[in-house]
């Protein structure tokens, strides 16, 4: 019945961690902040939940994944003993727009495309719409649409994130597959009517990565990479 196949996007598609460390590098050593890069980059991403869990609960209005990791970073930065109020402005948006110039792993790309052949597919992100979108026009993700949080207007888990994506796109939750890397993505999206796909990234969170590391649930399908998932897809 699936007809859209749906990918969550940090992590499973790009490798985030990498990606932020490159570009934090450079930043730290030239304003003098002693922090290795994959630890700023950690300790970045670290702020992500929580502050979309500020949103989830309604304790603040909607805010674009953009907007939140400007304020993640200028905390991460205070975390590591430097002031944001003294850096460029400008320095600053640059480095946040490393989320929009993340590498794909190195079997997105060809997966994507195969897979393409005989589903719809588009990202069900956290991301916004200009994130996604940039993101995909810099490394080449051939999506049929971008489909950023703005279209739900709710942040995974929550079960709208899931069943609006669905809507818009006119087809039933039961139509839908996500593909993700996250166990817990997966069993929101089941419980939202989603039919799952798990491809593990043992290097999203570096050498000592210690989740997700195997399929936790019977998923419908569970492959080692994209290029596995299309033929076991068929596509």
């Amino acid at each position: 019945m699936v007809r859209a196949i749906l990918f969550d996007v940090f992590g499973t598609v790009v490798d985030w961690r990498s990606g932020i460390a490159r570009e934090a590098g450079p930043f730290l050593s030239r304003r003098g902040i002693d922090a290795d890069p994959y630890e700023f980059a950690d300790a970045w991403r670290g702020r992500y939940q929580p502050a979309m869990e500020e949103v989830r609960s309604g304790r603040r209005p909607f805010a674009r994944l953009d907007v939140l990791h400007r304020e993640n970073l200028e905390a991460t930065l205070r975390d590591f003993g430097a002031d944001p109020s003294a850096l460029p402005g400008p320095e600053l948006d640059s480095l946040n727009r490393a989320w929009h110039r993340l590498d794909p792993w190195p079997d997105s790309v060809a997966g994507l495309t195969r897979l393409r052949v005989g589903f719809f597919i588009a990202p069900l992100s956290n991301g916004n719409l200009a994130l996604l979108a940039n993101m995909a026009k810099r490394a080449g993700l051939p999506w049929d649409a971008i489909l950023g949080a703005e279209v739900s207007g709710a942040y995974k888990p929550q079960p709208e994130a899931y069943t609006r994506t669905a809507e818009v796109l006119s087809l039933a939750p039961a139509e839908c597959m996500l593909v993700a890397a996250h166990n817990g993505d997966l069993r929101a999206a089941r419980a939202a009517g989603f039919s799952t796909g798990f491809v593990p990234r043992p290097a999203e969170h570096g050498p000592g990565q210690a989740t997700d590391l195997v399929a936790e649930d019977a998923w419908d399908v569970v492959a080692a990479d994209f290029s596995a998932l299309a033929e076991r897809l068929e596509a």
